[in-house]
This record gives structure tokens, C-alpha cells and sequence, in this order.
């Protein structure tokens, strides 16, 4: 059962955009010499309240944990942060249908924008 469930939705709403995030933009880049270059705010993109759905369902689901644990409840913080896969397969799968679903497109995280215009870019060549 939910014990707050308004801080419930924000959590599993949080998750979701956090997993979303890890998933699409937040890359990870060095220099040749191993320096990082994406260190601070301004050169590592994380999600911002722009990147949030516009429509966002959260429904909790309302039967007891039957496990003995504190208050019956269940944990909503970490489980949706691998929601946001469904946002990296969501993109995958538009970008296959390009071709018509001929060919799996390679596609590895972060599904930046310039990483969804190599992958099209490569499975138009292999057609």
C-alpha cells in the first residue's frame, strides 16, 4: 500500500525521467588523453522538467506486500529508474521501422540525437 502517495508518484515519476535520462542523453565523454570532458553541469546533460511526458500516468498498485517488511509497504524509488528502457526501446524500435523492420539497428546508450541519426543512417546503407 502507499504510505504517502503523492510522494509515491513523484518517486516512481522521478525514476522514470532518471532512467530516461541515463538512457538518452546523459553521455559520458573523455579526451584522448583520458581526461573527462562532461564534469560539471555545463558539458553533462541531465533530464530537466522539459524532458518530463507531457501526459504521465502513475497508478499505484493498491494489494498489501505480503513480505514481513515495515509497514507492508514497497519500495518506489529505484524499480523506475528501468522504466526509462522503454523510452532507449521505444527509440530503437522508430528506428527500425524506417526500413520496415528489415534489419535491428544498432543503437548503444545513450540514444544521443546524433547517435539515432548514425544508427538510421547505418541501416539505410545495409539495405
Amino acid at each position: 500500500r502507499a504510505i504517502n502517495p503523492a510522494i509515491e508518484k513523484g518517486q516512481i515519476e522521478g525514476g522514470f525521467v532518471q532512467g530516461a535520462g541515463w538512457l538518452t542523453i546523459e553521455e559520458v565523454n573523455w579526451k584522448s588523453n583520458g581526461e573527462l570532458t562532461t564534469h560539471s553541469p555545463s558539458t553533462y546533460k541531465i533530464p530537466a522538467v522539459n524532458d518530463t511526458p507531457e501526459k504521465f500516468n502513475v497508478k499505484i498498485f493498491k494489494n498489501l506486500n505480503k513480505e514481513n517488511v515495515v509497514n507492508k509497504s514497497k519500495t518506489t524509488g529505484e524499480p523506475p529508474l528501468m522504466l526509462g528502457m522503454s523510452v532507449f526501446f521505444a527509440i530503437k524500435d522508430a528506428i527500425a521501422s524506417v526500413v520496415n523492420y528489415k534489419i535491428i539497428p544498432n543503437l548503444n546508450a545513450p540514444a544521443t540525437p546524433e547517435a539515432i541519426l548514425l544508427s538510421i543512417n547505418d541501416i539505410k546503407k545495409k539495405l
